[in-house]
């Protein structure tokens, strides 16, 4: 299967998103070509040529930054001309702008939040979650000739190595774009950014009480850590959102990421899973988070955490 990924950039930096789709792209076999939409695409052909990209398709456009008319009238040009067989974008604010729209205006199969994909036969076969991310199900199409998928972002890790694509540059057609990009408003903080440690102490709901977290912050102090947290910590006002990891907070990628009393929600899972070292420790020994770990153990936490105080 041909697959084509639309490359994602912010201020001229090309998001771990895109290499992950080119990840992804390896599993249907089929030539992968990357789209490159932007006021000067050849400076970021660099960042996209990485192993397993066949071809780069520089697409000039007028506008320095994401606007979504622009991409999706680009990426339903591309389908048109090109036809692949899989069109990949990220599961992010910016593919939602204009994904949905190329796929309803062509008539394509469509699924978001993809976790996984395969081929099956001359057809596709993806994997979402729904309710909540609660249940996940598989979604066929038949009778599509093209698809496009949004990937959730972490589920593949990025594809590195030096690649040697082919470049080409496909011509944009005249777009009328009806939003206009300003300015970015950068989100404060706070006391800390959690994902730019190389080591996380994550906490979960099995602390018990908000007066234990104290004895955490300290411990990964000791450590040379930062503190983090999972979500129902910050649902229940213990600590402000910016600690939080997860689909709904912040994705990180430590070299460490040390979780204590965390169950493993999905969404939490997205947000840490392409750590370098996941060590996991929960008393239920079916804990999601075990299925991730590189090492875990079967711990009261605050037995874990005494004898790591007596080491630091």
């Amino acid at each position: 299967m041909s697959v084509l990924v639309i490359t994602e950039h912010i201020r001229g930096e090309v998001r771990d998103i895109t290499r992950e789709l080119v990840t992804a792209a390896q599993d249907l076999d089929g030539p992968v070509a990357v789209a490159v939409i932007a006021k000067d695409p050849s400076a970021l052909a660099d960042a996209v040529n990485v192993s397993g990209v066949d071809e780069i398709v520089n697409v000039a456009v007028e506008q320095e930054e994401f606007e979504n008319d622009v991409y999706a009238g680009v990426v339903e040009a591309l389908a048109k001309e090109r036809e692949p067989d899989v069109t990949l974008t990220g599961f992010t604010v910016n593919s939602m702008g204009f994904a949905p729209a190329v796929a309803a205006r062509l008539g394509l199969g469509f699924a978001s939040d993809v976790l996984s994909f395969r081929q099956d036969g001359d057809g596709l076969v993806a994997e979402r979650s729904f309710y909540g991310a609660k249940v996940n199900a598989e979604v066929e199409f038949p009778g599509k000739a093209q698809v496009v998928l949004m990937l959730r972002a972490t589920s593949w890790a990025p594809a590195e190595g030096s690649g040697n694509a082919t470049v080409s540059d496909f011509q944009a057609p005249q777009i009328e774009s009806r939003a206009r990009h300003l300015e970015f408003v950068d989100v404060e903080q706070g006391d800390v950014d959690i994902t730019t440690a190389d080591f996380l102490l994550s906490v979960g709901r099995g602390i018990g009480e908000k007066e234990n977290l104290a004895q955490f912050e300290e411990l990964a102090e000791k450590m040379g850590g930062v503190l983090s947290v999972s979500r129902p910590i910050v649902d229940s006002g213990w600590v402000p959102n910016v600690r939080q990891v997860g689909q709904s907070g912040k994705t990180v990628k430590p070299k460490v990421y040390l979780a204590l009393g965390i169950s493993g929600a999905v969404q939490h899972l997205a947000g840490m899973k392409t750590s370098g070292t996941i060590i996991a420790v929960n008393t239920d020994a079916e804990a999601p988070i075990f299925n991730v770990a590189h090492y875990g153990a079967v711990a009261d936490l605050f037995d874990v955490a005494e004898e790591l105080e007596k080491l630091f």
